[in-house]
């Protein structure tokens, strides 16, 4: 296994995360506890869940395997916090009395004494940073947790956040989850550059682009209608497919899988500690682990680029979660790009 520092934190992180947001959901216990064991047999020692997933059966079983296995300090455990939790006015965010409830109930799910990584899972433009950043700051100091990330942050408000907690002597901020995948390069524009000019650690998620690089789909073939590709137009789409189709041809050169190749290029690409995997079964775990033995050459990257050029994204994962929420704090008003079919549809 390749390990990586995250960050500035001088902690050292397998460079491939155990993502566990399918367990309790689509993966069931017995399966998630055997992924888990799986991936630190292979020397994966970086796990992230959050307590929104499955409002808090993830963590639950997270918590489990390791307790259980007597494995927990073999493990660099990150969980996050500001997704809704429940109906109430008070059950999501960034506030100091959603943190500190919150905290509370993850490291009980969890089994553990402390989070070693707490991280703001969506960016809420209209809270002041400060509040958070204090809230995490006091958990930092009591021990709670150890160092504090953010998901799906614009590159402005890390800088802001960065310099508010230079400026309080507050916790710095060591990392950030955005998506990323050769579908969706957009975070190559502004996001790569700020974090390693300031020392952030990237954590991309959606490495395969939720299956479309998987290889499954043909520009000839149906599109599904499953629950995660409803929303066709929006990430699964013709021009996905089609980019990703004409990848398969590199990636038989690699002796690989569509999938494997993916996973590979991203965690090759500069600034990137420890794209996120989200495996349902022990196979799919095996499966990603071949990506790390996958290296590129110049001539790679170049075939790479007339493809899927940098910068540039035909499948929506960056912007709907970054700038859409930018636009919608300035007021900007837009439809959401998946729920614009639904609503033309049921029209008369």
């Amino acid at each position: 296994m390749e390990y990586r520092i995250l960050g500035r934190s001088g902690v050292e992180v397998s460079a491939i995360c155990l993502g566990c947001m399918n367990f309790g959901d689509k993966t069931d216990e017995a399966e998630s506890i055997r992924i888990i064991e799986a991936a630190l047999d292979a020397g994966i020692n970086f796990v992230d869940t959050a307590n929104s997933y499955g409002r808090g059966v993830s963590e639950q079983i997270v918590g489990k395997a390791l307790s259980e296995s007597g494995r927990r300090d073999e493990v660099v455990l990150a969980t996050k916090v500001s997704s809704r939790m429940g109906e109430g006015p008070n059950q999501w965010g960034g506030s100091r009395y959603h943190i500190v409830q919150q905290v509370e109930q993850s490291l009980r799910r969890l089994r553990t004494d402390r989070i070693d990584l707490y991280q703001l899972h969506i960016m809420d433009p209209s809270l002041a940073v400060g509040e958070s950043l204090r809230a995490l700051d006091d958990l930092v100091r009591a021990g709670k947790v150890l160092h504090i990330g953010t998901s799906k942050w614009a590159s402005a408000l890390l800088v802001e956040a960065l310099c508010l907690a230079d400026r309080n002597g507050w916790a710095r901020l060591i990392s950030e989850q955005p998506p990323y995948n050769l579908l969706d390069r957009r975070i190559e524009n502004e996001l790569i550059w700020t974090c390693k000019r300031h020392g952030i650690g990237l954590i991309p998620w959606a490495p395969i682009a939720s299956g479309i690089l998987s290889g499954k789909y043909t520009p000839e073939g149906p599109l599904p209608d499953g629950a995660r590709f409803n929303r066709r137009g929006f990430r699964l789409n013709p021009e996905a497919i089609a980019r990703a189709d004409a990848m398969k041809p590199l990636a038989d050169e690699k002796g690989v899988t569509l999938a494997e190749f993916s996973l590979a290029w991203v965690l090759r690409q500069p600034g990137i500690t420890s794209p996120i995997i989200g495996p349902a079964s022990v196979e799919h775990l095996q499966s990603s682990l071949k990506a790390l033995d996958v290296t590129f050459n110049e001539e790679d990257y170049k075939r790479i680029n007339k493809i899927t050029p940098p910068g540039q994204a035909v499948s929506n994962y960056y912007d709907v979660n970054v700038y859409r929420r930018l636009r919608a704090e300035a007021g900007i008003f837009e439809e959401h790009p998946w729920r614009r079919r639904a609503k033309h549809k049921h029209r008369t």
